[in-house]
């Protein structure tokens, strides 16, 4: 344990999380709370109940590690939560109305007249506008309760909330979670559309700094309360998904992570902006000027705690002495794809009359054939090459699908051992308070669990398979040529 220490904080959608890193990227502990949540809770939930489960468990993390460190090493501490979830405030920053919760469905009006503004107005910037994007929902807000927006002081977002309440300051967010409420990021500014065309005024909108930008400090009596020293440095938060992506390592030129839940997520960092025109793939901002684009599929992991949890231990076993199976599967389990190819009437498949172990194995394949599109997509928009690759999510603890996945991929796939939203945003508290950059303070206080090589054998045998998958996605009409994206 070595001090200076870092506190991250993740508001999710389901509870608080904290936890508190050393200068070198241990753990010195970590706490979490879930909320009591309802039915509608997908809608709205009370940014106060946030509050309250965070500051529980700040205490419950703090009361813990003051028995074997010196709490007034503490140096910053920063907040990661959900993208698109907005709360309008007041002019005493009291919340107006319940926070708007990015899964609400109630602005899809709304998000399409975002997006056909944009697309006007603004259309070499962000045009992904949809009823999980902050514009949109401020929109609704304003047209839905005209009343209590008279009173509208200041729009913020959910990580913001928080930063508020530990230092006082409202009025700030960062490029992340500014994208989804309009922000140009390529311009660093708020386009006049969004004042001109929409029913916004600017003085309701914050202004927005690089993720991990000290902004004040922490609040006297907070501290007290907390048994904190009042120098702790409050830093601008991040959206969940980056914030992920810096734990687990992908920040530099080149390094790309793959987090395989229900969904596959790819997100990386480029030098330039990728450019989609057919929008599978959208950039935010890297702290350091770069860019980090990333994209999300309809096909993940879902297909395994559907289909093979009872026995999965066991599969996974016997999926080992079964590669390459020589059959080709795709378990997207809806109908539809939209990375790394758009095809709305997309469906899974595999061959019929395999046994469960082979089905398995043959679907894991699938999956890496997925990735690896993506990443010749990626090259192809970016003219920019895949470095390195990181992974996260529930996939990355089977090691026979990291075996799979990096002889499909034909490069090394590196695992960090603590992969978490809370992570990054230490990592993100520590980037400009005590370290250089983001790449620095990333590449001190990450660790890796384990890395995964291919073998010349293995990537051979898969190279002739990714090639028959690419050619049965053409016969279905799925992909327009077989190297459509080499």
């Amino acid at each position: 344990m070595k001090a200076p220490y870092f506190l991250g904080i993740d508001i999710g959608t389901q509870g608080a999380r904290v936890v508190l890193l050393d200068v070198e990227g241990s753990m010195l502990g970590s706490s979490e709370e879930a909320f009591a949540l309802s039915s509608q809770s997908r809608e709205e939930q009370s940014p106060q109940m946030w509050w309250d489960s965070c500051l529980r468990s700040l205490r419950a993390l703090l009361e813990h590690t003051a028995k074997t460190i010196n709490l007034q090493d503490v140096k910053a501490v920063s907040v990661t939560s959900t993208s698109g979830t907005v709360i309008p405030l007041d002019t005493h920053h009291a919340p107006l109305h319940n926070a708007i919760m990015y899964s609400d469905k109630r602005s899809a009006r709304e998000g399409e007249i975002c997006r056909e503004l944009a697309l006007q107005y603004m259309p070499n910037g962000y045009t992904g506008f949809n009823a999980s994007s902050g514009l949109s929902k401020m929109v609704w807000y304003v047209q839905h309760y005209p009343e209590q927006a008279q009173k509208l002081a200041l729009w913020v977002h959910a990580a913001d909330y928080i930063i508020g309440k530990l230092c006082g300051r409202f009025d700030i967010t960062d490029a992340t979670n500014a994208l989804k409420s309009g922000y140009d990021v390529k311009h660093h500014q708020w386009p006049d559309y969004l004042c001109e065309q929409l029913p916004l005024k600017r003085e309701w909108l914050q202004k927005v700094v690089p993720s991990g930008t000290p902004i004040g400090l922490i609040l006297p009596a907070l501290a007290r309360k907390l048994g904190l020293p009042q120098h702790v440095q409050v830093v601008a938060g991040m959206t969940d998904g980056c914030a992920s992506q810096i734990a687990s390592g992908a920040v530099k030129l080149g390094d790309w992570n793959t987090t395989i839940g229900t969904t596959l997520v790819v997100k990386g960092v480029t030098k330039e902006e990728v450019i989609d025109p057919e929008g599978r793939l959208y950039s935010h901002r890297h702290p350091e000027g770069w860019w980090m684009p990333g994209g999300a599929s309809n096909t993940g992991a879902d297909w395994v705690s559907a289909e093979f949890s009872s026995r999965l231990e066991e599969l996974n076993r016997k999926a080992a002495g079964l590669i390459p199976s020589g059959h080709l599967s795709w378990p997207l389990r809806q109908s539809g794809e939209r990375f790394p190819f758009l095809a709305p009437t997309a469906r899974g498949f595999e061959p019929e009359g395999l046994s469960e172990e082979m089905r398995f194995t043959a679907n894991l394949e699938g999956v890496a054939y997925l990735e690896r599109l993506a990443f010749e997509l990626i090259e192809r928009l970016s003219s920019e090459k895949v470095k390195a690759v990181y992974t996260a999510g529930g996939a990355s603890n089977s090691d026979v699908w990291l075996k799979i996945r990096c002889n499909v991929l034909g490069r090394p796939i590196y695992k960090m051992r603590h992969v978490t939203g809370a992570v990054g945003a230490a990592i993100l508290a520590a980037s400009k308070t005590h370290f250089s950059s983001l790449t620095e303070a990333t590449g001190a206080l990450t660790q890796v669990d384990k890395e995964v090589h291919p073998t010349e054998e293995m990537k051979e045998r898969y190279e002739t398979g990714y090639k028959s998958f690419l050619g049965l996605l053409q016969e279905k009409g799925y992909l327009k040529t077989a190297n459509h994206y080499a």
